[in-house]
Protein backbone atom coordinates (compact mmCIF):
# COMPACT_ATOMS: atom_id res chain seq x y z
CA UNK A 1 0.00 0.00 0.00
CA UNK A 2 2.35 2.14 0.62
CA UNK A 3 4.64 1.66 -2.51
CA UNK A 4 1.43 2.20 -4.35
CA UNK A 5 0.89 5.41 -2.72
CA UNK A 6 4.18 6.57 -3.17
CA UNK A 7 3.83 5.87 -7.17
CA UNK A 8 0.78 8.35 -7.25
CA UNK A 9 2.09 10.65 -5.51
CA UNK A 10 5.41 10.19 -7.71
CA UNK A 11 2.78 10.18 -10.89
CA UNK A 12 1.05 13.33 -9.38
CA UNK A 13 3.57 15.48 -9.17
CA UNK A 14 5.23 15.12 -12.07
CA UNK A 15 4.03 15.12 -15.79
CA UNK A 16 3.88 11.18 -15.31
CA UNK A 17 0.46 10.63 -14.77
CA UNK A 18 -0.65 12.36 -17.49
CA UNK A 19 0.91 9.50 -19.56
CA UNK A 20 -2.27 7.40 -17.93
CA UNK A 21 -4.85 10.53 -17.34
CA UNK A 22 -6.28 13.40 -18.05
CA UNK A 23 -5.03 16.69 -16.41
CA UNK A 24 -7.85 17.19 -14.51
CA UNK A 25 -7.72 14.02 -12.31
CA UNK A 26 -4.20 15.52 -10.68
CA UNK A 27 -6.09 16.31 -7.41
CA UNK A 28 -8.08 12.92 -7.20
CA UNK A 29 -4.17 10.61 -7.83
CA UNK A 30 -2.95 12.96 -4.87
CA UNK A 31 -5.25 11.97 -2.74
CA UNK A 32 -5.37 8.62 -3.53
CA UNK A 33 -1.74 8.70 -3.15
CA UNK A 34 -2.40 10.24 0.59
CA UNK A 35 -4.61 7.97 1.79
CA UNK A 36 -2.98 4.95 0.72
CA UNK A 37 0.46 6.04 2.76
CA UNK A 38 -1.59 6.99 5.53
CA UNK A 39 -3.19 3.59 5.50
CA UNK A 40 -0.33 2.11 5.17
CA UNK A 41 1.23 3.62 7.80
CA UNK A 42 -1.46 2.96 10.44
CA UNK A 43 -1.59 -0.67 9.00
CA UNK A 44 2.23 -0.88 10.01
CA UNK A 45 1.78 0.49 13.33
CA UNK A 46 -0.91 -1.73 14.44
CA UNK A 47 0.84 -4.86 13.05
CA UNK A 48 3.98 -3.24 15.51
CA UNK A 49 1.60 -3.06 18.23
CA UNK A 50 0.31 -6.34 17.50
CA UNK A 51 3.85 -8.55 17.07
CA UNK A 52 5.00 -7.05 20.43
CA UNK A 53 1.98 -8.37 22.25
CA UNK A 54 2.14 -11.42 20.65
CA UNK A 55 5.84 -11.44 22.14
CA UNK A 56 4.78 -10.81 25.06
CA UNK A 57 2.62 -13.60 25.31
CA UNK A 58 5.05 -15.74 23.93
CA UNK A 59 3.00 -16.89 20.85
CA UNK A 60 4.92 -17.51 17.81
CA UNK A 61 4.27 -15.28 14.45
CA UNK A 62 4.54 -16.84 11.29
CA UNK A 63 5.97 -14.38 8.94
CA UNK A 64 4.88 -13.64 5.42
CA UNK A 65 7.25 -15.53 3.03
CA UNK A 66 10.12 -13.47 1.65
CA UNK A 67 9.50 -13.90 -1.90
CA UNK A 68 6.40 -11.82 -1.13
CA UNK A 69 8.40 -8.83 -1.72
CA UNK A 70 8.79 -9.86 -5.84
CA UNK A 71 5.33 -7.59 -5.74
CA UNK A 72 7.06 -4.74 -5.02
CA UNK A 73 8.81 -4.73 -8.65
CA UNK A 74 6.04 -3.89 -11.27
CA UNK A 75 6.06 -0.91 -8.63
CA UNK A 76 9.14 0.28 -8.74
CA UNK A 77 9.30 -0.21 -12.49
CA UNK A 78 6.22 2.43 -12.32
CA UNK A 79 8.18 4.79 -10.71
CA UNK A 80 11.75 4.34 -12.61
CA UNK A 81 10.02 3.92 -16.45
CA UNK A 82 7.61 6.25 -17.68
CA UNK A 83 5.70 4.27 -20.64
CA UNK A 84 5.50 6.10 -23.88
CA UNK A 85 2.64 7.48 -24.80
CA UNK A 86 0.34 6.00 -27.87
CA UNK A 87 1.76 6.84 -31.05
CA UNK A 88 1.14 6.29 -34.60
CA UNK A 89 1.08 2.05 -33.81
CA UNK A 90 -2.29 2.70 -32.46
CA UNK A 91 -3.73 5.52 -34.82
CA UNK A 92 -3.21 4.17 -38.17
CA UNK A 93 -5.01 0.90 -36.59
CA UNK A 94 -7.91 3.05 -35.02
CA UNK A 95 -10.30 4.91 -37.03
CA UNK A 96 -10.53 8.54 -36.71
CA UNK A 97 -12.80 9.81 -33.55
CA UNK A 98 -13.46 13.17 -34.49
CA UNK A 99 -16.95 14.26 -33.42
CA UNK A 100 -19.00 17.42 -34.38
CA UNK A 101 -19.06 19.87 -32.23
CA UNK A 102 -21.52 21.47 -30.07
CA UNK A 103 -20.26 25.06 -31.38
CA UNK A 104 -16.98 27.20 -31.65
CA UNK A 105 -15.00 29.60 -29.62
CA UNK A 106 -14.19 32.77 -31.32
CA UNK A 107 -11.07 32.45 -32.89
CA UNK A 108 -7.50 34.67 -31.55
CA UNK A 109 -6.37 37.34 -33.74
CA UNK A 110 -3.75 36.86 -35.85
CA UNK A 111 -1.88 34.96 -38.81
CA UNK A 112 -1.45 32.05 -38.41
CA UNK A 113 -4.12 31.06 -35.84
CA UNK A 114 -3.09 28.94 -33.12
CA UNK A 115 -4.94 26.18 -32.78
CA UNK A 116 -5.39 22.71 -31.28
CA UNK A 117 -5.97 19.59 -33.55
CA UNK A 118 -9.06 18.48 -32.55
CA UNK A 119 -10.28 22.11 -33.32
CA UNK A 120 -9.12 22.31 -36.73
CA UNK A 121 -10.49 19.08 -37.62
CA UNK A 122 -14.00 19.99 -36.65
CA UNK A 123 -13.30 22.97 -37.93
CA UNK A 124 -13.01 21.81 -41.59
CA UNK A 125 -15.22 18.97 -41.55
CA UNK A 126 -18.57 20.24 -39.88
CA UNK A 127 -17.91 24.30 -40.31
CA UNK A 128 -16.38 23.76 -43.98
CA UNK A 129 -13.89 26.70 -42.65
CA UNK A 130 -16.22 29.44 -42.58
CA UNK A 131 -14.76 30.40 -39.10
CA UNK A 132 -10.85 30.97 -40.98
CA UNK A 133 -11.90 33.07 -43.25
CA UNK A 134 -8.68 32.64 -45.23
CA UNK A 135 -6.32 32.73 -42.29
CA UNK A 136 -3.86 30.63 -41.94
CA UNK A 137 -3.36 27.85 -39.35
CA UNK A 138 -0.64 26.56 -36.93
CA UNK A 139 -1.35 23.13 -35.17
CA UNK A 140 0.87 20.56 -33.47
CA UNK A 141 0.76 16.52 -33.13
CA UNK A 142 2.61 13.55 -34.42
CA UNK A 143 3.13 12.01 -37.24
CA UNK A 144 1.60 8.82 -38.71
CA UNK A 145 1.85 7.23 -41.88
CA UNK A 146 -0.92 4.76 -43.59
CA UNK A 147 -0.34 1.79 -45.52
CA UNK A 148 0.52 3.45 -48.87
CA UNK A 149 2.61 6.19 -47.09
CA UNK A 150 0.42 8.97 -47.13
CA UNK A 151 1.13 11.79 -44.50
CA UNK A 152 -1.21 12.19 -41.13
CA UNK A 153 -0.54 14.74 -38.03
CA UNK A 154 -2.14 12.97 -35.27
CA UNK A 155 -3.34 13.79 -31.85
CA UNK A 156 -4.84 11.10 -29.39
CA UNK A 157 -7.74 12.61 -27.74
CA UNK A 158 -9.22 10.72 -24.90
CA UNK A 159 -12.32 11.21 -22.07
CA UNK A 160 -10.45 9.97 -18.94
CA UNK A 161 -7.63 7.85 -19.22
CA UNK A 162 -4.89 6.27 -22.34
CA UNK A 163 -6.86 3.38 -22.26
CA UNK A 164 -9.97 5.16 -23.74
CA UNK A 165 -7.55 6.92 -26.35
CA UNK A 166 -8.72 7.46 -29.84
CA UNK A 167 -7.05 9.06 -32.53
CA UNK A 168 -8.31 12.20 -34.33
CA UNK A 169 -6.53 12.62 -38.21
CA UNK A 170 -5.80 15.33 -40.29
CA UNK A 171 -4.13 14.25 -43.66
CA UNK A 172 -1.56 16.67 -44.99
CA UNK A 173 -0.80 17.73 -48.34
CA UNK A 174 1.27 20.94 -50.04
CA UNK A 175 4.74 21.56 -48.52
CA UNK A 176 5.15 18.56 -46.79
CA UNK A 177 8.72 18.04 -45.40
CA UNK A 178 11.16 15.09 -48.01
CA UNK A 179 11.58 12.79 -44.68
CA UNK A 180 8.92 12.33 -42.27
CA UNK A 181 9.50 9.95 -39.25
CA UNK A 182 6.37 8.15 -37.72
CA UNK A 183 6.37 9.74 -34.38
CA UNK A 184 7.64 12.76 -34.58
CA UNK A 185 5.95 15.82 -33.42
CA UNK A 186 5.46 18.71 -35.70
CA UNK A 187 4.47 22.15 -35.85
CA UNK A 188 2.60 22.66 -38.94
CA UNK A 189 1.12 26.09 -40.29
CA UNK A 190 -1.30 25.47 -43.29
CA UNK A 191 -4.52 26.84 -44.47
CA UNK A 192 -8.07 24.87 -44.97
CA UNK A 193 -8.76 23.41 -48.09
CA UNK A 194 -12.20 21.58 -48.56
CA UNK A 195 -10.47 18.41 -49.40
CA UNK A 196 -11.87 15.80 -47.06
CA UNK A 197 -10.25 11.93 -47.05
CA UNK A 198 -12.13 8.77 -45.34
CA UNK A 199 -10.34 6.66 -42.51
CA UNK A 200 -10.07 3.42 -43.88
CA UNK A 201 -10.32 1.64 -40.49
CA UNK A 202 -13.89 3.41 -39.85
CA UNK A 203 -14.83 5.56 -42.84
CA UNK A 204 -14.86 8.51 -40.43
CA UNK A 205 -13.66 11.85 -42.34
CA UNK A 206 -10.09 13.00 -42.20
CA UNK A 207 -9.72 16.88 -43.49
CA UNK A 208 -6.61 18.00 -45.17
CA UNK A 209 -4.50 20.68 -44.31
CA UNK A 210 -2.25 22.20 -47.24
CA UNK A 211 0.95 22.82 -45.60
CA UNK A 212 3.54 25.61 -46.51
CA UNK A 213 5.45 25.30 -43.07
CA UNK A 214 6.45 22.43 -40.95
CA UNK A 215 8.76 22.40 -38.24
CA UNK A 216 9.74 19.55 -35.51
CA UNK A 217 9.08 20.39 -31.68
CA UNK A 218 10.15 18.51 -28.88
CA UNK A 219 7.24 15.51 -27.63
CA UNK A 220 4.73 17.85 -25.35
CA UNK A 221 4.40 17.40 -21.47
CA UNK A 222 0.70 16.40 -21.88
CA UNK A 223 0.90 14.59 -25.37
CA UNK A 224 -3.17 13.75 -25.09
CA UNK A 225 -5.51 16.18 -26.56
CA UNK A 226 -8.83 16.57 -24.18
CA UNK A 227 -10.54 19.67 -26.26
CA UNK A 228 -12.53 16.79 -28.31
CA UNK A 229 -15.12 16.64 -25.19
CA UNK A 230 -15.22 19.89 -23.74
Amino acid sequence: MFLVGAALLHAGTTNLYLRYVKAGLQPLILAAGAVLIVSALTTAWYEWRARNRAKSDQDHAHPEPRISWLLVLPLLALILVAPPALGSYSAVRAGTALQQPYGYMKLPKGDPIPLNLVDYAGRAVYDHGRSFHGRSVSIAGFVALDAKGSPYLVRMALNCCAADAQPVKVALTGKIPPVLQPDAWLQVTGTYTARVTHDPVNNGPIPYLNVTDAKPIPVPSDPYDESWNN
